[in-house]
């Protein structure tokens, strides 16, 4: 896609987006439960009737369907056409944020997909598995260091190292406070917004704990938590790192310069 519009570099990301995000919802139901994201093929919970290719399309599938079982009318999330949109949306952004830097591009596509996965996992089951985790540790800093190389690469290593050992600080001073699963993310977040600049790291950093505050207190308004309540964090971390990385990174540069840092 090198030298290609940004228009068409967006688009061209958000159709592989919509496919992403079907499997993307497998990924969401099956990895907590400990199943196989590639077999059995997926099929009615009820009827147990595998889908047909046609109505697997992302979207336009679950809109066909009108949100029923073609075989048995058992009713369909809306959750499934959503998360394929969110994440097309998602994929999209980011085609217009790299358009002229396609090997970056790799990189935070594979992100953008991780991310919304955990996220949903998180809201599920208030876990981050290893078996996601982990492994994005080597596969982003490859792609990462084809995408970057040289000064980008060793800035995205500090981030990470930085923001892991902030979040394990924290969790160990208050381990109520904060899962280790957080402190693993933290090192994935902190290495991606920090590839981009130390701006992008400021806001990934502290508006992931801006996001989780105000979501805390309108909650709370709301009388559907209170200070005991565990809310996950990773979606506020991930929503955070994603803010950063297409545009609120401004905020945090206007800081630094502010500063001299």
């Amino acid at each position: 896609m090198t030298g290609a519009p940004p228009t068409v570099v967006a688009v061209l990301a958000g159709v592989l987006g919509l496919c992403v995000g079907s499997f993307v919802n497998v990924v969401a139901h099956r990895v907590p439960r400990g199943e196989s994201v590639m077999r059995p093929p997926s099929a009615c919970p009820d009827c147990r009737t595998l889908i047909r290719a046609r109505h697997n399309v992302p979207v336009l599938g679950w809109l066909v369907l009108r949100g029923r079982c073609y075989d048995c009318g058992l009713a369909i999330s809306a959750r499934y056409p959503v998360v394929e949109a969110a994440t097309g949306a998602l994929f999209a952004l980011a085609g217009w944020r790299f358009a002229d830097r396609p090997l970056l591009l790799a990189a935070y596509l594979v992100f953008a997909g991780i991310a919304v996965a955990l996220t949903l996992i998180d809201l599920d089951v208030h876990r981050l598995p290893n078996v996601i985790v982990l492994p994005t540790y080597p596969v982003l800093g490859v792609l990462l260091a084809v995408g970057l190389g040289g000064h980008g690469l060793v800035r995205a290593g500090i981030g990470a190292v930085v923001l892991f050992g902030f979040f394990f600080a924290v969790a160990m001073v208050a381990p109520r406070s904060m899962g280790f699963g957080d402190v693993k993310l933290a090192g994935v977040v902190g290495g991606m917004t920090a590839a981009l600049s130390w701006g992008a790291f400021l806001v990934g950093a502290i508006g992931a704990f801006f996001l989780g505050a105000v979501a805390g207190v309108l909650l709370m308004a709301n009388r559907r938590a209170d200070r005991k309540t565990a809310v996950p964090f990773g979606p506020f971390m991930l929503l955070a790192a994603w803010a950063s990385i297409l545009g609120a990174s401004g905020i945090g540069q206007v800081y630094l310069d502010r500063i001299g840092a």
